[in-house]
This record gives structure tokens, C-alpha cells and sequence, in this order.
């Protein structure tokens, strides 16, 4: 029996992740060597700390550990997290703070709370899938903003809001990833981001800063100071800022928070009490006591360590096997390399030679909401041990080979 004909609008229009969907279907081959999900890698979890933490947590002793929380959150880790921003440079009280449970909800908050049917979302070009997905979700409508070299293209932000304006249409945020951005790895300079905040004000637009990977930066090419949030320079509210202990303490646990105008934290409550009440009282106390006991403190250089080996380790081997047939950006922090191959390449249709090779990338197309991206992929290099990151770029690399030549101009060059 088919029900869509009983299904809302908003359900009919709901998009499967790109990124889940190659999860999916790398847990389903042998020998896969997956570049696809944005992991943290399990041997950074810092297992003993929680080990002992659980212990203390689940003796008995605060009999609240176990029960339904505020849903604003646990008081303490709102407390914690007024000192964490304070250390980015963000003036935050509890009022201002809402926790959620992972930044994806977060998302979806703010969908709830600003964006009716038809109403235009920006997002650049291209933009984090998860974003999109919850944008979409309330029958938003996606425009898409070129990107450069320092971040997102003020002018071209311009005349896209002027177009939109003089049609009519109603423009109500931009959603942006300043730090380390997911698909691209790239990091907006500093002087964008205020001229972006700027622009805002003079627009009376919100921005929308999602930021899970400001603290990953690596220490060879990016100092602190250049992951400074746009929201630490917000003077009027207008910044809605988005973080997590995702990627720096564990996945597993759900905690991430947004911090807003309290107007607009007010409103992220209530439409938080229709979705789960409250983040899991559990999850929040085991990450306040893992920021109470050093643990994230601990944790945040070796992470950074780690994952800028990792990122050498992969370009390196993608320079020695490909040379020039593969361009990229050097990540400077994050998860993620964002490569481009040459114009005549569909890396969505190349997906199936590549799972032939026993490995699995996220094709670009999907990042993009104005139908480009189509020689792009996304490469995560933080969930794969250096020793299977080398056999997968190889792996990778005959795929992408054996694509150019079925691309006549390609195959005509490479001859040449």
C-alpha cells in the first residue's frame, strides 16, 4: 500500500543525505576503504576519562543524572559554556544559550523558528548537506552564493539579495561555515568576516555561524586568532552562532548548543519542547564534567595533531599518484579535502567505478543548490588510519584514471 498521497508537502519534498547514503553503502562491501563520513577517529576518544566519569555519574549519588532535564539545559554545562564562548571572544549569558541535542538540531531550530514556505535561505556555494537538508525541510527556498578565495563573494552576495529583493522575495538569513568549512575545508578570512557582518547589518539580515571545527585548526599553516567567530564581533544580535563537542570530546554524546539574541533563544526553547523536551540529562553531564576535568582541554591538541597528520598523509599520496589531474586546497584545519577534476568528469557517476576499487568518496553535486559541482568530491581523511588512507588513495586514483579515459579530450591529453 503506497501512502503518498497522505504525505505534507514538506514530506514529499524530504531529500535523503548524500553523505549518509554513501555510509549505507560502504557498511555493505568488504574491504571498503571509506573517505565518505566526517568521523572522528575512535582512538582519539579520550576512553578512560569517561570511563571514570560514567562511574562517578551512574554511582547513585545525584539521583537527577537519570532524569528528564530543563530543556534549556543542564545549568552547570550553560555555565561552562558562557566561559568556553568567552575564550572564542563571544559575549554569551545563559539567557543567550539554548543546548541541543547535536548541532543538526540546532539547524532545524532555526528553521523552525525564521523561515516560513518560500521564504529564501542563502547559503554558499557549496554548503554543508545537513543545513540544506533542514532548510528545505520547512519548504525554505536555497540561493546559492559564489565563494572566492577568502570566503563568501560580497559582491556577488549583493546582487544576488538585490535580484531577490526586487522580485519580491523575502530574504531572511545567510548560513555560512566560516571555520574550516564542510564540504570545502576552507577558512573565510578575517577581514571578509567582518566585511560580511557589515553587510548584514546594512541588509538587516541574521547570519547564521555554524562552527563545529574552529577549535581543529593545524598548527602549520593557521594560527587561533584567524578561527575568530563572526559572532565575536557582533554588536547588535544579529549573529546566531552554532557549535558542538561533536568533533573534539565525542559523537555519541549529542551535545551541541546555539547562542542568539535572547529574543530568539526564547523561541529556540519552544520549538525545542515539540521535538524532545529536553537533551539527554546523561550526555550533558558527561560532557560538563569532561570540561570540569580538563579532559577537553587535554583532548583539543592532540585532536589537532592528529588530524593534520592525517591531511598530509592523504595529499601526499594524491600528489604522487595523480600530479596535477586532481587540484585541491590545503586544508588548514577540519576534516576535509575538497577536490576538483577535470571539467568532463561526474564524480556522481563515477561512484561506481570507484565502489569497483573498494572505496567510497561524497560526489560534490549534492553541496551545491544551483545544479554545478559536478567534478567536485569531498574526501574526510579524519576517520582513516594513514596506512589504509595511502591504499585508499590508490584505490581512488585507478578509479579516476580509468574515468579520464573514457573522457575522449581527457584520454586525447593524457596521451599527449
Amino acid at each position: 500500500m503506497s501512502f503518498e498521497h497522505l504525505l505534507s508537502r514538506a514530506g514529499e519534498r524530504m531529500q535523503q543525505s548524500a553523505i549518509r547514503q554513501m555510509g549505507t553503502v560502504a557498511a555493505s562491501l568488504p574491504d571498503v576503504i571509506s573517505f565518505a563520513p566526517g568521523y572522528p577517529a575512535p582512538e582519539t576518544f579520550a576512553w578512560d576519562d569517561y570511563r571514570t566519569i560514567a562511574d562517578d555519574v551512574l554511582s547513585g549519588a545525584d539521583g537527577t543524572a537519570l532524569q528528564y532535564g530543563p530543556t534549556r539545559g543542564f545549568g552547570p554545562l550553560l555555565d561552562t559554556l558562557v566561559s568556553l564562548l568567552a575564550a572564542r571572544g563571544i559575549t554569551s549569558t545563559v539567557e543567550q544559550l539554548q543546548l541541543t541535542t547535536g548541532s543538526q538540531q540546532g539547524l532545524d531550530l532555526v528553521a523552525r523558528v525564521l523561515l516560513d514556505p518560500g521564504d529564501v535561505a542563502l547559503v554558499e556555494l557549496p554548503s554543508y548537506t545537513g543545513a540544506l537538508t533542514a532548510f528545505r525541510n520547512v519548504m525554505a527556498s536555497l540561493v546559492g552564493v559564489r565563494r572566492d578565495d577568502e570566503g563568501i563573494d560580497l559582491d556577488h552576495l549583493e546582487t544576488t539579495v538585490a535580484r531577490l529583493s526586487a522580485e519580491g522575495r523575502r530574504v531572511k538569513f545567510l548560513y555560512l561555515v566560516p571555520n574550516f568549512q564542510n564540504p570545502t575545508g576552507a577558512l573565510m578570512s578575517l577581514a571578509r568576516r567582518r566585511a560580511v557582518l557589515d553587510w548584514a547589518l546594512r541588509r538587516d539580515l541574521i547570519i547564521v555561524e555554524d562552527d563545529p571545527y574552529g577549535a581543529l585548526y593545524f598548527e602549520d599553516t593557521t594560527s587561533p586568532d584567524e578561527t575568530r567567530p563572526i559572532k565575536a564581533d557582533d554588536r547588535d544580535g544579529r549573529v546566531i552562532y552554532l557549535s558542538s563537542f561533536s568533533k573534539t570530546l565525542s559523537p555519541a554524546f549529542r551535545v551541541a548548543w546555539v547562542t542568539a539574541h535572547p529574543s530568539l533563544a526564547a523561541r529556540f526553547e519552544t520549538a525545542k519542547q515539540a521535538l524532545d523536551l529536553c537533551t539527554g540529562n546523561f550526555d550533558q553531564r558527561m560532557v560538563y564534567e569532561s570540561c570540569r576535568r580538563g579532559v577537553l582541554d587535554r583532548q583539543v591538541p592532540k585532536l589537532r595533531a592528529f588530524y593534520q597528520r592525517n591531511r598530509t598523509v592523504m595529499q601526499e599520496a594524491l600528489r604522487e599518484r595523480l600530479g596535477d589531474r586532481i587540484t585541491w586546497a590545503i586544508p588548514r584545519g577540519g576534516f576535509f579535502l575538497w577536490a576538483s577534476l577535470p571539467e568532463g568528469v561526474d564524480t556522481m557517476k563515477m561512484l561506481d567505478r570507484a565502489m569497483r576499487h573498494r572505496v567510497i568518496y561524497v560526489a560534490g553535486s549534492p553541496f551545491f543548490v544551483d545544479g554545478s559541482g559536478q567534478q567536485t568530491l569531498r574526501l574526510a581523511f579524519s576517520f582513516v588510519q594513514p596506512a589504509r588512507l595511502v591504499e585508499g588513495v590508490e584505490r581512488l586514483s585507478t578509479a579516476i584514471m580509468e574515468e579520464l579515459e573514457t573522457i575522449p579530450k581527457l584520454a586525447a591529453k593524457q596521451e599527449g
